[in-house]
């Protein structure tokens, strides 16, 4: 009888319990708190982001789009992720994402959770969130799904412009 228990026991505290839904405001893992420094809130909140980007890898694109239902476009991709990871409500549009006012990170300085902005002749262009290691998940174009690129490959290294850090603490 005591092992029907312990076994019991056991199942009962691997079952993961239920996610909440993420709250309306900024949750304490993004704003600062006298018990744990700014850098540890950041890595706490940047996991939060990073998790849940990758767990939408292989959603399609769709211009426009910001659910994972219906697709994403970058833009509607790093809005939903950040809005839902850690209650964060970003601007929309890319380029409202690229003025956010948030610090300005150089590449050397990049963290996981920033959000890199690229851009050509017609200006800024397109977002993605870093994730590390100099990858970064987005929504990259019509009829691709999100993913994972890096950095350094050809044809998104010259279009690196910034980055900016919107789980930076107020």
């Amino acid at each position: 009888m005591p092992v029907v228990i312990l076994c019991m026991i056991l199942i009962a505290c691997s079952t993961p319990s239920p996610r909440p839904p993420a709250p309306a405001t900024r949750p304490d893992s993004v704003a600062p708190s006298a018990d744990r420094p700014a850098a540890q809130q950041h890595d706490q909140a940047a996991n939060e982001v990073l998790i849940r980007a990758i767990s939408l890898i292989g959603t399609p694109y769709r211009w426009g789009g910001n659910t994972p239902e219906g697709g994403f476009d970058c833009s509607g991709l790093v809005h939903f992720v950040f809005r839902d990871a850690v209650g964060l409500n970003l601007p929309r549009t890319t380029q409202e994402l690229a003025a956010l006012a948030a610090p300005r990170i150089t590449r050397s300085d990049l963290r996981a959770g920033d959000l890199l902005v690229f851009g050509g002749s017609a200006g800024v262009e397109h977002v993605g969130i870093h994730v590390g290691d100099g990858r970064f998940v987005h929504a990259p174009t019509t009829g691709g799904t999100v993913r994972i690129d890096h950095l350094d490959d050809r044809y998104w290294r010259p279009r690196f412009l910034f980055a900016r850090r919107p789980l930076a603490a107020p």
